[in-house]
């Protein structure tokens, strides 16, 4: 399996966020980066709802 075809930037963010190790991410699944993606995506999406509500 080949390391992901991302930028450095988007690397470093996505490794941020996810708090996985760069080297981690970089040859992690697609798919399971992709729910894990989502899965954020989905998070950051109540965050924003909750703060919204109060």
């Amino acid at each position: 399996m080949k390391p992901l075809q991302i930028s450095p930037e988007t690397a470093v963010m996505l490794a941020k966020k996810l708090n996985v190790p760069l080297e981690h991410l970089m040859h992690m699944p697609r798919h399971i980066l992709l729910q894990k993606i989502a899965e954020l995506t989905d998070q950051q999406k109540n965050n924003e709802e909750t703060g919204e509500q109060s």
